[in-house]
């Protein structure tokens, strides 16, 4: 079983939970793609770095989500940031530098989101239609919300579409 980003519920609403996620890092790969093809350019540098493609060739544990990060509350801006989520613990100073310099490893902060989950692939429409809809309800409870909009996949590419399990949150302010 992966692992996965850890984090508490804060509040339920029908249609999304408030939630506080956890300090963690992120190895991530900043890409200018459009989203459908993001996720994938970004992928192979990111595996090969938790596959000991990292200074002290070391593994490190796959954990869940990928997570595909833009400032575009539509997901129509071509600039992503595709991220791996460290192992729950790891900090910054205890994990190895990449090989690769497209990947960057940052610190996440303690942060409040909201989220919503949804079954499918996570391609551009079914994403677009969900951020849409989270950020209305968020609003509905007067829930200010960040620019910042991530599509986290929980999958991979190869499970059946309609099992794919994904989430999408957003910061708020």
């Amino acid at each position: 079983m992966t692992k996965r980003q850890e984090y508490k519920v804060l509040q339920s609403y029908s249609e999304f939970e408030v939630r506080e996620y956890l300090p963690c890092v992120l190895a991530e790969v900043k890409v200018s793609a459009k989203y459908e093809s993001a996720s994938s350019m970004a992928f192979a540098p990111l595996f090969r770095y938790i596959s000991k493609g990292n200074k002290a060739s070391e593994k490190i544990a796959m954990t869940a989500p990928v997570i595909a990060a833009t400032q575009d509350t539509t997901i129509d801006d071509n600039q992503w940031s595709v991220s791996f989520v460290m192992p729950a613990g790891s900090t910054f100073s205890d994990l190895p530098d990449p090989n690769d310099p497209r990947v960057v490893l940052r610190d996440l902060d303690t942060e409040i989101c909201v989220a919503t989950s949804f079954r499918g692939r996570a391609n551009q429409e079914a994403a677009q239609k969900q951020v849409a809809e989270l950020r209305m309800a968020a609003a509905r409870e007067n829930i200010k919300l960040s620019d910042e909009t991530r599509i986290c996949r929980f999958d991979p590419p190869m499970k059946p579409g309609f099992m794919q399990y994904n989430e999408i949150v957003i910061p708020t302010t």
